[in-house]
């Protein structure tokens, strides 16, 4: 084959989604740099909104929607400002979420949270990560890489977590403040610590309790 056979023409977004290394400021990150500077504007609407009536409430609703990729507007996510995120429509919301201050989401990847989930202060999802390597790694000059949050639902997820890149918390789960969560968590766990671990394990919906 050619080079040019070889070639990956597949766009920085396209790469980034994959979970493959990709390039996120210009040149070759150009178009995600266009995309983070959106959301910033986004952001700062959001963030400097009131919402203390009705119509502000809605108008706050309406900033989120267009912030985020999924909001249900019947049973409607509440986002406590300030929130950050890189992109904002790679967030993906289930019904009745309830964050907490000072969020931040770096949604470099899919972050998709369930139902009913609680969020305390502080929270952080981190789906990006750097290679390892400091002469690829390069700065703001070399490549990334991101992988997907999941969150189910029914979570309560305690103030000051850190979620790492590629973490699925299952549904039903407890996350103890101040957690780093480095791996997948089963659902109907209690983890708590650095890293977190399961301490205990909850009864299922219809299951009788120890």
């Amino acid at each position: 084959m050619t080079d040019g056979q070889n070639a990956d023409t597949r766009t920085e977004r396209e790469k980034m989604m994959a979970g493959d290394l990709y390039w996120s400021f210009a040149p070759k990150g150009a178009d995600l740099e266009h995309d983070r500077a959106k959301c910033r504007v986004k952001l700062d609407a959001f963030n400097s909104s009131k919402g203390l009536t009705g119509e502000q409430q809605a108008e706050r609703l309406d900033l989120l929607c267009d912030l985020l990729g999924t909001v249900d507007r019947n049973e409607p996510t509440f986002i406590e400002p300030p929130f950050k995120c890189d992109y904002g429509y790679n967030i993906h919301m289930g019904k009745d979420v309830y964050v907490n201050f000072n969020a931040v989401f770096l949604d470099c990847n899919l972050i998709t949270i369930g139902d009913r989930v609680l969020m305390g202060p502080n929270v952080q999802l981190y789906t990006a990560g750097h290679p390892l390597d400091p002469a690829l790694r390069n700065g703001t000059k070399g490549p990334e890489w991101a992988k997907a949050i999941t969150i189910g639902n029914d979570c309560w997820i305690g103030g000051s977590v850190t979620v790492l890149p590629g973490v699925t918390i299952g549904d039903g789960c407890t996350i103890g403040t101040g957690a780093i969560v480095t791996k997948d968590v089963p659902p109907y766990s209690v983890a708590v610590g650095n890293p977190a671990r399961v301490v205990k394990t909850l009864p299922r919906p219809g299951e009788a309790s120890n």
